[in-house]
């Protein structure tokens, strides 16, 4: 299964909401992914620009997108940003593919 890596962060108010009660949202956020068909693979709190910090497999990008745009309808985070992670076997097999492609191809520019 593909693997994501989500970063967001949390609202004002589900912050004042956490605060009053305390919750771990890794629980949440595995139900919801296991309803796609995925899998949590772990759910960090972060320090800096983003709150918090997934890693997630889920059969294809379009259950993780309904993953991530439920989540999102939810109005407790924001600024969701999610990457694509290739396996370095699976990175081995593009970098091969692409040597096959690569002579054949034509920059922009001529170059």
């Amino acid at each position: 299964m593909p693997i994501y890596i989500t970063q967001g962060r949390y609202t004002r108010d589900a912050i004042k909401g956490m605060l009053i009660k305390p919750e771990d949202r890794a629980e949440a956020v595995s139900r919801l992914l296991a309803k796609v068909g995925g899998r949590l693979v772990g759910y960090y709190v972060t320090f800096g620009e983003f709150d918090f910090l997934l890693i997630a497999e889920a059969p294809d990008n379009t259950q993780m997108a309904a993953a991530l745009l439920a989540a999102g309808a939810g109005a407790g985070v924001t600024d969701l940003k999610t990457t694509v992670a290739m396996t370095s076997i699976e990175a081995k097999g593009a970098f091969a593919a692409a040597s096959d492609l690569a002579p054949g191809f034509k920059s922009a520019g001529g170059v």
